[in-house]
């Protein structure tokens, strides 16, 4: 087990928690499993990441002993240099398997548009993302996570998705990871259009990562904070339409009210959605809210999380 001394030196943003509204609180630290499959993605903390007072190694461990959650996702941006060093992801793989940590995917920014027209550019984003195949594939995961963009007409990006899709689930099959759609924004969060490009590969190895947020149509990445898209897919519809391909679910979380409810997503509607679909996967917090720090960001998600869930029909 990890020692307290060097989890502290972990990170300098292993701190306490502030006072929060009643309805926030959560103990962190309970030994009972809860009636959901929690996972923390690691841009739950990327201020923390970036700023330097959390170092990349540390993250699945303070997942663990902060909050309690033993099942990780990670962003591919803060290992860009460990990337092809299969002895560093042997190494925490076995550190993460020694403390009874689950990796379970790597989040894949950056590497190249799949959806590009062109027929080299594309080719060279398939390869790019190869390398995050196998480092998932030491790692433990199931999957990485990509993102559906590419320019030009939609017929033009569809056709150039379901190539380059196409080509990337087959590398993954080979690795047995499979590669998972997020609604990012753009076409990739219009959820008919990426349906139509799973159905076209056609590879058990192509699914979805629905996120609670992510929803606007007219900018990359998709963010849904603050009511500020002016184009939006309807992120309930939209959740009922990735669950039957989904391999994963991203509890996106921005603001909360006193009650301890997201002020802008209805929690007890999107859950209600995964669970009809007899969802027996992880669902990740990814907090990006600025009222709260990343660490109450996330122990209320996670407490939204279970006392909602226990609710639901």
């Amino acid at each position: 087990m990890t020692s307290r001394r060097k989890f502290l030196e972990y990170s300098a943003a292993a701190a306490g928690v502030a006072v929060l509204p009643a309805g926030l609180w959560y103990d962190g630290f309970s030994s009972k499993p809860g009636p959901v499959k929690i996972s923390l993605a690691q841009w739950s903390l990327h201020r923390a990441l970036q700023r330097g007072t959390l170092q990349a190694d540390a993250f699945p461990f303070i997942a663990k002993e902060e909050y309690d959650i033993h099942a990780v996702e990670y962003v591919n941006g803060f290992y860009k240099d460990k990337a092809r060093d299969e002895n560093y992801w042997k190494d925490l793989n076995s550190r993460c398997e020694n403390e009874g940590i689950q990796s379970l995917l790597i989040m894949v920014d950056n590497e190249g548009d799949l959806g590009d027209p062109d027929d080299s550019a594309r080719k060279k984003a398939v390869e790019n993302h190869r390398k995050w195949i196998r480092a998932a594939k030491i790692l433990g995961c199931h999957s990485i996570r990509v993102n559906a963009f590419g320019q030009g007409s939609r017929e033009a990006i569809k056709a150039a998705l379901i190539d380059g899709m196409g080509q990337l689930s087959h590398f993954g099959a080979q690795e047995n990871i499979n590669i998972l759609i997020e609604n990012h924004g753009l076409q990739s969060s219009d959820a008919p259009f990426i349906i139509d490009v799973i159905k076209a590969v056609g590879s058990s190895f192509l699914g979805t990562l629905p996120d609670f947020g992510n929803w606007c149509l007219n900018a990359e990445w998709g963010s849904t904070q603050g009511n500020k898209c002016s184009e939006s897919y309807d992120p309930y519809k939209g959740l009922a339409a990735f669950m039957p391909y989904a391999k994963g679910v991203s509890a996106k979380s921005y603001e909360f009210n006193v009650s301890g409810e997201e002020t802008s997503l209805d929690y007890r509607r999107l859950l209600q959605i995964v669970k009809d679909h007899d969802f027996k996967g992880y669902i990740g917090i990814e907090y990006e809210g600025s009222k709260l720090s990343e660490a109450e960001g996330i122990r209320a998600t996670k407490a939204l999380l279970d006392k909602t869930w226990k609710a639901l029909n």
